[in-house]
C-alpha cells in the first residue's frame, strides 16, 4: 500500500502523461493486488463555465490513472489522478472575450476558452452484483495553464491562435461528482461509465458573477495486469 502512495504521489507532479503511461505499462501487475486495482483511465469530457454568455460545450479528450481500492464488499474508494485533461468553454461571445480582455481578429472563427488541470478525485462507490456501480464525492483540480483559442478555417485558410491567460484564473478547483457505470467482466476487466462534474469555486480572479466548471465525462477504466495472480501457472507462461 505504501507503494501505491508513493507512486501516486509522483504521478500528481509529473508533466507529461506519456512517461505516466510508460510507467503504468511496466508496473502496473505489481501494484494490483485482490483489493487493490491500478490501471488507466481515458476518454473525452464535454465541459462549459457556467455564467458566461456561450453556452456551447468545449468537447476535448483526457487520460489519467486510478486506483480502486475495496473497502468492504460492495463499496470501494476510488481515487487517481485526469494528468491529460481540459476544461472550458466553446464559441465564447463577443461579451465573454470583452470581459476576458481577450484579443479579436478581422476573420470568422471560434474563440474557446481552454484550462488546463490535473484533477484529482476522492469517490465513494458502490457495486451492485449485476455489475453496475454508482460514485460520488468530491474532486480537486490544479491547473496549470489557460488559454483563449482562436480557431478559423475560412476563404481556404486555417489558422488557429491561442492567448494565454493563465493569470486570470484561481489555481486550485474543487467540486463534487457523482456518476455510474458498468463493468463488462464479472472480475477484473474494463469498466465503461460516466460521472458528472460541478465545480464550487470561481474559475476566473477578476470577472463578475459566478463562473464554475461544469463537465460530464465519458470514461474507459483499463486495469493493467490485474487478475495474473489469480491464473493457474500454466496460463501465465
Amino acid at each position: 500500500m505504501k507503494k501505491s502512495i508513493f507512486v501516486l504521489f509522483v504521478f500528481l507532479f509529473a508533466y507529461h502523461a506519456h512517461s505516466q503511461v510508460l510507467i503504468s505499462l511496466l508496473f502496473g501487475d505489481k501494484l494490483n493486488s485482490d483489493k487493490v486495482e491500478f490501471g488507466l483511465e481515458g476518454g473525452t469530457n464535454f465541459s462549459k463555465i457556467t455564467s458566461m454568455q456561450s453556452s456551447k460545450m468545449l468537447p476535448t479528450f483526457n487520460l489519467g490513472l486510478y486506483f480502486d481500492i475495496e473497502i468492504k464488499k460492495s463499496w470501494r474508494l476510488y481515487t487517481g489522478v485526469l494528468v491529460k485533461s481540459n476544461l472550458g468553454t466553446k464559441d465564447l461571445s463577443a461579451a465573454d472575450l470583452s470581459q476576458l480582455h481577450a484579443s479579436t481578429y478581422n476573420a470568422s472563427g471560434i474563440y474557446s476558452q481552454k484550462i488546463d488541470y490535473f484533477l484529482v478525485p476522492l469517490l465513494a462507490k458502490y457495486q451492485f452484483k449485476n455489475r453496475i456501480y454508482l460514485e460520488a464525492g468530491p474532486q480537486a483540480g490544479l491547473m496549470t495553464k489557460a488559454w483563449v483559442e482562436f480557431k478559423s478555417d475560412s476563404g481556404g485558410t486555417s489558422a488557429k491562435i491561442k492567448e494565454k491567460n493563465t493569470d486570470q484564473f484561481t489555481r486550485i478547483d474543487f467540486g463534487l461528482v457523482g456518476g455510474l457505470g458498468y463493468k463488462l467482466q464479472k472480475t477484473h476487466g474494463m469498466t465503461l461509465g460516466i460521472k458528472y462534474y460541478y465545480g464550487l469555486v470561481d474559475v476566473y480572479k477578476d470577472v463578475p458573477g459566478n463562473q464554475n466548471n461544469s463537465s460530464v465525462f465519458i470514461k474507459l477504466n483499463i486495469p493493467i495486469g490485474a487478475g495474473k495472480k489469480n491464473l493457474p501457472k500454466a496460463a501465465k507462461e
